[in-house]
C-alpha cells in the first residue's frame, strides 16, 4: 500500500511539474512581450523610433528579469493553482507578484545603471499584470464555453459542482471517476480532509483545499451544488460531526455506503446514495453476534408471517443466512411476498423456500398451513399497525391483531411449534389508542398459551423502526418531493428510533434467549424530537427548512402521545446476556376468565360493534381510552 501511494504521489508531483513549466514558458513570453511593447509605447507605437540606448540596455536586462520574475511568481503561488479554478484569490497573488516585480525591476536596473524612461516601468508592468491575468483566465473562459457547448448538444442543462469530503482511496477512486467520465453532470471543484499533509496537493488536477472547518468558506467560493461524503471507514460520530456541518451549506449531500465495495473493487458512482437521516442518529448500530446464538434457527422449519412487510422481510433475510431446513413467508400481499421471495432466491439460491398467500384471520388456512409445514419456530410479524387508520376502524385492528394472533397462536400450539414469537411495539405499554391495546391483548394471549402448551410463547417488544412502512422518514421523503410542507403533528413530540436491521437482530437474540413467558423488551437508547429529524431531512435533501419548504404543525393525532414512555419504567424489567435486551415483569392475570372476554369481544368485532373500545378498556386495565 505504501509503494503504490508513494507512486501515486509521484505522479501527482509530475502532473504539477509539468504544469508549472508550461505556465512558467508563457510567462516568459509576456514577460519579454510586455516590456518591448512598453518600450514602444513610449515611442508612438514605433519600433524603428526607440533610443537605441534605451533598447539596448532592455535586451541587456531582459533575461534578468524574465529570471527575477518567474521566481516571484513562484514564491507567491501563481503556478500552484489551477487554471481552471481561477479567481479573486489567485488575481489576488497576481497582483502581488506583479507589484514586487515592478519595484524589482526598477531596482535592478538602477544597480545596473540602466537607465530607461519612467514611463517605461510603468506601462511594462500595466502590460505584463493585463497580460498574465488574462493568460489565466483565457483557459477559465474557453472551459466555460465547452461546457455551454456540451450542454447544449447534449442536453446536459445542469452542471453540479462538487466537493468531496476525503482524499483517501475511496475519494480518489470517485475523483477519478468523475472526473474521466464524459458522460456525467458533476465536475468536482475541490477536496477537503482532516490530514494536515494533504493540504496544498491536488488529486486528478483537483485542489485540497483544507479540513473540515473550510467546507462552508469553499462551498461559497467554488459554488458547491453537492458534497460527497467519502470517507466510509470513519467512525459514526466523526461522520455526525462532518455533516452537521454540511447540512448547514444547503447543499444536496451524497455518501458512501461501506468500506466492503472498496475493498471489492465495486466502487463507483452508481454506488452513491442520498445521505440519511441514520447518518445523523450520531451513534454506532446495535451489533448482535447472531453467529453464536443463530443455531436454533438451523436445520429448522421457520415461518415468518407478514413476511413481506418491513420487518417480516428483514427477519426472513436474516434468517436466510443461517441454513434453515425451509423458510415459510406468509402474507396476504401478493406484491410484498413477492418481492422478498426474488430477493431471496437471488442471495440464497440453495434455500428451501416456500412463499404462501392467506391471511392470519383465516381459521382453516392456519390449520391448514401449519399441519402441511409442520414449522418449528414462528415470528408472527402480521398486523395492522398504522395508528390514526386503526382508531377509525378499530373493529378491524381487534380482528386482524388480536384473532389473528390468537388463531395463529392455537394453531402454532396445536401443531407442536417448539417456539412462537410475537413482534410487539412500545405503544403496548399503558395504550392510549387502540393499536396500542390491541397488541397489549395480543401479549396477553401468547402469555397465557404458554400456560397452557408446550410451545415457548414469548414477545418481544420495540419503538419506531426508522424506514419501515408507514413510518414517518418515508411520508416526510414524500413530501420533501413534492415541494412540501412536511407536516409534524407537534413541535414537541419525540419518539424512540432504531434502525430495521438493529431491531430485527435484537429480535432473533430474544428468540435465541426464551424459555416461555417472557416479554422482552428492547433498549432504543435516547429519544429523538421529530420536528429536529424532519429539519434535518429538509437539510439533506439541500433545502432550507421553513424557507424552500414549509413545516406545518398539525395537532396530534386520535390517540397520539406526545411522548412515548420509556420501556425501562416497567417494574420488574430483568437483564440478560446482552444488556440491550430486557424481559419484562408479566402481569399476573386470570386465563379463564380471559378467554371468556375473548370470545365476547370476538363476537362483538365481528358485529362492527360500536363499543368495542370499551370492551378492551375492560381487558386491558392499563389501557388510557379517550371519550
Amino acid at each position: 500500500m505504501n509503494e503504490q501511494n508513494t507512486e501515486q504521489k509521484n505522479l501527482l508531483d509530475l502532473q504539477w511539474v509539468r504544469r508549472a513549466l508550461l505556465l512558467a514558458l508563457f510567462d516568459a513570453g509576456i514577460i519579454a512581450v510586455s516590456s518591448i511593447l512598453a518600450l514602444m509605447a513610449r515611442f508612438d507605437l514605433s519600433y524603428t523610433a526607440i533610443d537605441s540606448t534605451y533598447l539596448s540596455h532592455l535586451y541587456y536586462y531582459l533575461p534578468i528579469n524574465i529570471i527575477v520574475t518567474l521566481i516571484i511568481f513562484y514564491f507567491c503561488r501563481m503556478y500552484h493553482s489551477l487554471w481552471k479554478f481561477v479567481g479573486v484569490h489567485e488575481v489576488g497573488y497576481i497582483l502581488l507578484a506583479n507589484v514586487i516585480s515592478f519595484f524589482a525591476q526598477i531596482t535592478g536596473m538602477y544597480l545596473l545603471q540602466y537607465p530607461m524612461p519612467r514611463s517605461y516601468f510603468f506601462f511594462q508592468i500595466l502590460l505584463q499584470t493585463a497580460m498574465v491575468t488574462g493568460l489565466r483566465f483565457s483557459y477559465r473562459f474557453l472551459r466555460h464555453l465547452k461546457e455551454v457547448k456540451d450542454q447544449t448538444f447534449t442536453g446536459r442543462n445542469k452542471w453540479k459542482n462538487v466537493m468531496v469530503i476525503g482524499a483517501g482511496e475511496a475519494g480518489k477512486v470517485i475523483i477519478k471517476e468523475i472526473v474521466d467520465s464524459k458522460l456525467l453532470t458533476m465536475r468536482i471543484c475541490c477536496v477537503v480532509d482532516d490530514d494536515r499533509n494533504k493540504a496544498g496537493r491536488y488529486i486528478d488536477g483537483v485542489p485540497i483545499v483544507g479540513n473540515r472547518s473550510t467546507i462552508l468558506k469553499n462551498v461559497e467560493k467554488y459554488k458547491i451544488d453537492m458534497i460527497i461524503l467519502a470517507i466510509p471507514s470513519a467512525p459514526l460520530e466523526e461522520k455526525k460531526d462532518i455533516l452537521e456541518i454540511c447540512k448547514m451549506s444547503g447543499c444536496e449531500l451524497k455518501t458512501l455506503p461501506g468500506m466492503y465495495q472498496l475493498i471489492d473493487g465495486e466502487l463507483n458512482v452508481s454506488k452513491l446514495r442520498d445521505v440519511e437521516i441514520t447518518d445523523l442518529l450520531g451513534r454506532e448500530p446495535i451489533k448482535v453476534n447472531l453467529d453464536e446464538i443463530m443455531g436454533y434457527v438451523k436445520n429448522k422449519v421457520v415461518m415468518v408471517t407478514g413476511g413481506g412487510g418491513s420487518i417480516g422481510s428483514e427477519l426472513c433475510r436474516q434468517i436466510a443466512a443461517y441454513e434453515p431446513k425451509q423458510l415459510i413467508i406468509f402474507d396476504i400481499y401478493e406484491n410484498n411476498a413477492y418481492e422478498i421471495q426474488q430477493e431471496l432466491k437471488r442471495h440464497y439460491p440453495e434455500l428451501n423456500l416456500e412463499v404462501l398467500i392467506g391471511s392470519v384471520r383465516n381459521t382453516h388456512r392456519m390449520e391448514t398451513v401449519f399441519a402441511t409445514y409442520h414449522p418449528d419456530i414462528v415470528y408472527h410479524a402480521a398486523a395492522h399497525k398504522h395508528v390514526p387508520l386503526m382508531e377509525d376502524s378499530p373493529n378491524e385492528a381487534i380482528k386482524n391483531n388480536v384473532f389473528g394472533t390468537y388463531k395463529t397462536a392455537k394453531a402454532a400450539s396445536e401443531n407442536g411449534v417448539k417456539r412462537f414469537v410475537l413482534i410487539s411495539t412500545d405503544k403496548a405499554v399503558n395504550p392510549t389508542n387502540i393499536m396500542g391495546a390491541s397488541k397489549r391483548l395480543c401479549e396477553m394471549i401468547v402469555q397465557s398459551f404458554n400456560k397452557i402448551s408446550d410451545t415457548e410463547f414469548v414477545a418481544v417488544r420495540f419503538g419506531n423502526v426508522l424506514g419501515s412502512n408507514g413510518s414517518v422518514i418515508p411520508l416526510f421523503k414524500k413530501q420533501i418531493a413534492e415541494g412540501g410542507p412536511v407536516t409534524v403533528t407537534d413541535k414537541n413530540i419525540i419518539r424512540y428510533f432504531m434502525t430495521i436491521p438493529e431491531a430485527v437482530s435484537l429480535v432473533l437474540q430474544a428468540g435465541a434467549y426464551a424459555k416461555g413467558g417472557e416479554i422482552f423488551v428492547l433498549e432504543m437508547g435516547a429519544p429523538v424530537k421529530i420536528d429536529d429529524m424532519a429539519r434535518n431531512l429538509i437539510r439533506l435533501s439541500g433545502y432550507t427548512p421553513d424557507v424552500d419548504i414549509k413545516i406545518e404543525y398539525t395537532g396530534l393525532r386520535p390517540g397520539e402521545k406526545l411522548y412515548e414512555e420509556l420501556l425501562m419504567a416497567e417494574e420488574g424489567m430483568k437483564d440478560t446476556a446482552n444488556k440491550l435486551i430486557h424481559i419484562g415483569r408479566p402481569i399476573e392475570m386470570n386465563e379463564d376468565e380471559f378467554f371468556v372476554q375473548l370470545a365476547e369481544l370476538k363476537e362483538a368485532c365481528y358485529q362492527d360493534d360500536e363499543h368495542i373500545k370499551e370492551m378492551v378498556a375492560q381487558m386491558v386495565p392499563t389501557y388510557h381510552l379517550k371519550n
